[in-house]
């Protein structure tokens, strides 16, 4: 028997984006793979359905209808697809429901030795990538050398200009490609932006003739020498003790 009167209807939501929200987050894989992307990362698909412990298949239609209920928003770089949360006023609603109940752990994938020294530095393509590129970019993004600019881009400062001719880079001589001078490249690993570009492309390789970076003759690893630890720090405030965190 209805709880109304056969007179009456039930009263309409005032907002029915709340039950909309709350039914696609009620769902446990759902759920699961919104919580792996709190961290503020963009996440491939098939590690999503790993956190969800569903198969790729299922992980692809809850993604779908988290894309489309305004959850997540996807990037696309090369042939890869990462999805990360729509904005902040979603991880703020997660954290909150999170906090009523009793926190489990995201469920990830363990990371071999080679792998964790992989995901800290290496090439990507032609330019810095890993914690390291990742690091890098936020340092000099902290410092206004280079700031976040649309399509994909970076700006590069006055300061920016200095101060990559301080290290004798000089900003002014380079030519732009149809993307840009600077360009956000997601990073695969992290999930999050380092610097590329034809200003990506010199930078390492400045920092290779410095001797402050190294790379591998037998893979795309790249390893910090002394002499680079002691000019990130000084530079940049890019300090030892970044790579044991992988």
């Amino acid at each position: 028997m209805s709880a109304f009167p056969p007179t009456t209807r039930p009263p309409t939501p005032v907002n029915p984006g709340v039950a909309a929200a709350a039914q696609l987050i009620a769902d446990p894989a759902r759920a699961n793979m919104l919580m792996a992307l709190v961290d503020g990362r963009a996440r491939p698909a098939g590690e999503l359905a790993y956190a969800a412990g569903v198969t790729p298949q299922t992980a692809s239609s809850h993604l779908a209808k988290l894309l489309d209920g305004g959850m997540l928003t996807v990037e696309t770089e090369g042939r890869h697809r990462y999805f990360r949360l729509a904005g902040a006023h979603v991880a703020q609603v997660l954290e909150q429901l999170a906090a009523i109940g009793p926190q489990a752990a995201v469920r990830r994938k363990p990371l071999s030795r080679d792998a964790r020294q992989f995901c800290f530095a290496r090439c990507c393509y032609d330019h810095l990538a890993g914690r390291l590129g990742v690091a890098v970019t936020k340092a000099l993004q902290q410092r206004a050398l280079i700031l976040p600019a649309p399509e994909k881009r970076f700006e590069v400062t006055p300061e920016g200009h200095d101060w990559f001719a301080g290290l004798g880079l000089d900003v002014s001589a380079l030519r732009p490609t149809r993307r840009g001078l600077a360009r956000q490249c997601l990073d695969w690993t992290e999930r999050e932006h380092h610097l590329a570009g034809p200003l990506g492309v010199q930078f390492l390789g400045l920092l290779c003739d410095k001797g402050w970076l190294r790379r591998s003759a037998t893979s795309r690893a790249v390893e910090v020498t002394p002499q680079g630890w002691a000019g990130l720090k000084e530079r940049l405030d890019v300090a030892p003790g970044l790579d044991e965190a992988a």
